[in-house]
This record gives C-alpha cells, sequence and structure tokens, in this order.
C-alpha cells in the first residue's frame, strides 16, 4: 500500500481516514502499528503511550478485552500535515455487555506519512446488543456501502 504524505488534500485525508479504519478493524495489531512512527506519542483516555513496540503490545491488549471489535471513522477537518477524526466503536466484553464507544483523534503526521502523534479522547456506553449499529463480519473492514458515522445523532 502506498503511504499517504502530507500535505493533505481532501481526497487523501478521506483516504487516509479510511487506511486507519480498515486497518484498526482487523485487528491485527502489528499491522496498525505500522502506521505510526517508531518514536510515536499517544494519548489514549488516561494513558501516555510513547513509541511503535508499545503501540503494539497496547493493542493486543485491548483486542484482548473488547471482544468483537467494529470501528468506523469520519473526517472532520485537516490541515497540511493534521487530521482530526471522529470514531465510533462497538465491542463487547467477556461478560458480553456489549459498548459503543465514542470519541475524536487528533493525528500529526511526518513527512513520510507516518503518524507521529496521536491524541484519542473517547467515551464508552453500555448498550444492549439490539441498539447495536455495526453488524459487518469482523474482523474485516466496514464494506464500502455501509454509512459511516451520520452528520446528525
Amino acid at each position: 500500500m502506498t503511504t499517504l504524505r502530507p500535505p493533505f488534500t481532501l481526497e487523501t485525508a478521506i483516504a487516509k481516514v479510511r487506511a486507519a479504519e480498515d486497518a484498526w478493524n482487523s485487528r491485527d495489531p502489528q499491522r496498525v502499528s505500522l502506521a505510526y512512527s517508531e518514536d510515536s506519542e499517544w494519548r489514549n483516555r488516561d494513558q501516555f503511550i510513547h513509541g511503535r513496540e508499545r503501540i503494539r503490545e497496547f493493542l493486543t491488549g485491548k483486542w484482548e478485552k473488547e471482544l468483537d471489535y467494529r470501528l468506523t471513522k469520519k473526517l472532520w477537518s485537516f490541515t497540511d500535515n493534521r487530521i482530526a477524526v471522529r470514531f465510533q466503536y462497538e465491542y463487547h466484553n467477556a461478560e458480553v455487555q456489549w459498548f459503543r464507544a465514542y470519541g475524536n483523534e487528533l493525528w500529526e503526521f511526518d513527512k513520510e506519512g507516518l503518524m507521529r502523534r496521536r491524541e484519542a479522547s473517547i467515551n464508552d456506553v453500555a448498550i444492549e446488543e439490539e441498539q447495536r449499529k455495526f453488524h459487518w463480519p469482523a474482523p474485516g473492514p466496514r464494506p464500502k456501502d455501509d454509512a459511516d458515522i451520520p452528520d446528525v445523532a
């Protein structure tokens, strides 16, 4: 896959967001980690993570606890080397309690198109299984014809 590099246009920013969504929906920590620079800095909720290896470790633990994970992301805004997204994902825990997580991410990229900084603010809401919105086969990408996050709640 060709790395989408800054400066971003509307088209390349949208493609970067979709590529990130598809990678995360694979639930493959190795694949996902390759989008980040070796010295990438993360703030994920209340955790601060530094470096690609720690990102892999974090993601491995995340997907051991967040089962049947499905994510959708939507471009919020962008500049030359930064992208802001909003996202929602659903998962259940070992007790089969479902959750929908709502969040925003701020991304900053190096000149090679690797993310060198990610700041994520995320809130989880317990939902009933019948309230789920995301039903595509997982792991795997959201189908191209599946609507992403609606502009209105």
